[in-house]
C-alpha cells in the first residue's frame, strides 16, 4: 500500500530577472511566476506590482506595504492578476485539509499561476517553472491558482 508520489519535473525559470538586470537573492516569487505565465516582462512586473502597492490599506496587523522584492500581500495579488483577466480557483477551504497537492496528475493542464504557503509557483503544462522545486517531494499543499480566463 506504499504509493509511489509521482513528483513534476521542474524547468529552472526565473521570469527574465536576470536579463532585466536585477541581481542578488530576494524574496521575488510573485513577480517570477507572474512573469513566466502571463508573458510580460520582468522589470514592467515588478514596476507595476509597486505600483499598486501604493494603493494599499494600511493596518496595525501589516508590515508596511507590499514589496515586489521582499514580498506581495494576498489582496494586491488577488487584485492585479484580476486586472490581467485571471481567476482564482481555490482548492483548499478553510479546516477542509490538504486535497490537491503539487504533485503529477492533482493539477489541470495550462498555465498556472499556484499559490502555497508562503510562495508563489508557475506550472506550465505539469512543469514547475521556479528557480527551486518547490514541491517538497510531491507533498506541498495547493491552496489555489489563478488561470488567464481572457488575454488582455
Amino acid at each position: 500500500m506504499n504509493e509511489q508520489i509521482e513528483k513534476l519535473p521542474l524547468c529552472w525559470d526565473d521570469g527574465g530577472r536576470k536579463l532585466a538586470g536585477f541581481q542578488g537573492t530576494t524574496s521575488d516569487c510573485v513577480v517570477r511566476a507572474i512573469s513566466i505565465v502571463a508573458n510580460r516582462p520582468y522589470a514592467l512586473v515588478y514596476s507595476e506590482i509597486n505600483d499598486y502597492a501604493k494603493s494599499e490599506r494600511r493596518g496595525s496587523r501589516k508590515r508596511g506595504i507590499s514589496s515586489a522584492r521582499l514580498g506581495v500581500y494576498k489582496d494586491t495579488i488577488r487584485k492585479y492578476l484580476a486586472d490581467l483577466g485571471f481567476k482564482w480557483t481555490p482548492t483548499m477551504q478553510i479546516g477542509s485539509g490538504c486535497k490537491v497537492h503539487l504533485r503529477k496528475g492533482e493539477l489541470p493542464q495550462g498555465e498556472l499561476i499556484v499559490s502555497l504557503s508562503k510562495h508563489l509557483t508557475a506550472v506550465i503544462n505539469g512543469i514547475i517553472h521556479d528557480t527551486h522545486d518547490p514541491s517538497r517531494g510531491g507533498t506541498r499543499c495547493v491552496y489555489g491558482y489563478w488561470k488567464r480566463t481572457e488575454v488582455k
